[in-house]
């Protein structure tokens, strides 16, 4: 292990002779350098490059939080040969301005250094102010390089294998606050993005009457400027949310102070749907907010989507045939179902009909329920279901308790409701 050079001169030890060379060997000054080398490796000072990158990050956070564009690029490699790199730098700190923040933080999760360059996986952890009660986590993936001056600087800042894109690599964002909502966009006016709002202000207490008050009663729509943008904030394929308006992240199951959900705007779906419509799917992903407490793996999705669409529903008037045409049209063909939507008739396919009708058929087993036992007991029904933490003996056991039947009696009760509601 090559040794750092002393900057004090080293005694002579025991046994050596002072300014006189050896015989045949080295002159003896030399021979102290050597032996001074040997066995060295635990006088070396410990690597701080680590450390030294924490304290760069949080300098780092503390300028997004102050808004100091002259601190944050004070944390910014100035060289451009670092390929890869999404936003930083003065993009990356105009498009996040508009962002509502109350707390921004980086964790150290992993950091692998090699001389002047390293990567580190780091979780950056972010809170909406007056939303989200808990902090959001997005993990990325810095490419750091050490200057002249030996400080460490971000010259790349994306998302790693385990986290997605976010809003203000997208775009600069536009922040749009309603009574009980704020509205994110990127490349939307102010006035499209009030639009999205008047709708959530909307959605918000019409989930409340339906539900109850256990829940934060404000949202969060996020609103990327194609179906390519919002598939990248979700991390999944575009395909696979061709013709879906909207989604609401979020962990199933999560704790009252786990952070607020976000609403997904698909903007190329969204905009074909007239004004009802776009109602109807902002009350739907707000009623997810509202229950996701109470839906973990328990949760069948006949249940939690036919829940959302029934409060999407609930109070417009619009008779069944209207709303679950796809599954009228089965019932007419002699195609009726015998069977409660399982949760793979909710995934993606080339049949759209297929995915339309397991989101019909799970709106009339909730709208059944609230007919015949109440809308009181559909949401003790829902509460019930979610509290067995599992899917086994989950719906029977909720049936049971809560509505006194049996899963056979209550499907024969569907099938008959279905043919009922739209032969």
């Amino acid at each position: 292990m090559a040794a750092r050079r002393r900057t004090t001169r080293a005694q002579a030890g025991p046994g050596v002779r002072r300014g006189l060379p050896g015989r045949r060997g080295v002159p003896s000054a030399v021979a102290l350098a050597l032996a001074l080398l040997v066995g060295c490796g635990g006088n070396t000072p410990p690597d701080t490059a680590r450390a030294d990158v924490r304290r760069m990050l949080d300098r780092r956070a503390t300028a997004v939080l102050e808004r100091d564009g002259t601190a944050y690029r004070a944390t910014e490699a100035t060289t451009t040969s670092v390929a890869g790199q999404l936003a930083t730098g003065t993009a990356e700190f105009a498009n996040l301005r508009a962002l509502p923040l109350a707390s921004w933080s980086y964790g150290l999760n992993a950091f692998h250094r090699s001389g002047d360059r390293a990567t580190a996986e780091a979780a950056l952890r972010y809170r909406i102010r007056g939303y989200d009660t808990a902090p959001v986590t997005a993990v990325r993936t810095l490419t750091l390089v050490r200057g002249d001056d030996g400080a460490w600087r971000v010259a790349a800042d994306e998302p790693s294998e385990k986290g997605t894109e976010q809003l203000w690599e997208q775009g600069r964002i536009r922040a749009v606050r309603g009574e009980r909502s704020l509205v994110l966009g990127v490349g939307r006016s102010a006035r499209a993005l009030g639009e999205y709002a008047r709708l959530a202000d909307r959605a918000v207490p019409a989930v409340t009457e339906a539900w109850g008050e256990d829940w934060a009663r404000r949202v969060v729509v996020v609103v990327p400027e194609s179906l390519e943008e919002m598939a990248g904030l979700l991390g999944a394929p575009a395909s696979g949310y061709r013709g879906i308006a909207a989604v609401t992240t979020g962990e199933a199951g999560g704790a009252a102070k786990a952070p607020a959900d976000r609403i997904v705007v698909n903007p190329d779906a969204y905009a074909v749907l007239g004004d009802f419509g776009r109602q109807v799917v902002l009350t739907h992903e707000t009623t997810h907010v509202a229950t996701r407490a109470h839906t973990d793996a328990a949760t069948p999705l006949w249940l939690s989507e036919g829940y959302a669409d029934w409060v999407g529903y609930r109070g417009t008037g619009r008779a069944a045939p209207e709303v679950a045409p796809e599954l009228r049209r089965a019932v007419a063909e002699g195609r009726a179902p015998t069977a409660l939507p399982t949760d793979s008739d909710f995934g993606f396919s080339d049949d759209s009909g297929e995915l339309a009708r397991a989101y019909e058929g799970g709106w009339l087993a909730c709208r059944m329920i609230a007919d015949q036992w109440g809308e009181v007991r559909l949401d003790e029904f829902y509460r019930a279901v979610g509290a067995y933490g599992e899917r086994e003996g989950a719906v029977e056991g909720a049936l049971k308790e809560v509505l006194g039947t049996t899963v056979g009696d209550f499907t024969g009760r569907w099938r008959e409701y279905v043919r009922a509601q739209l032969g």
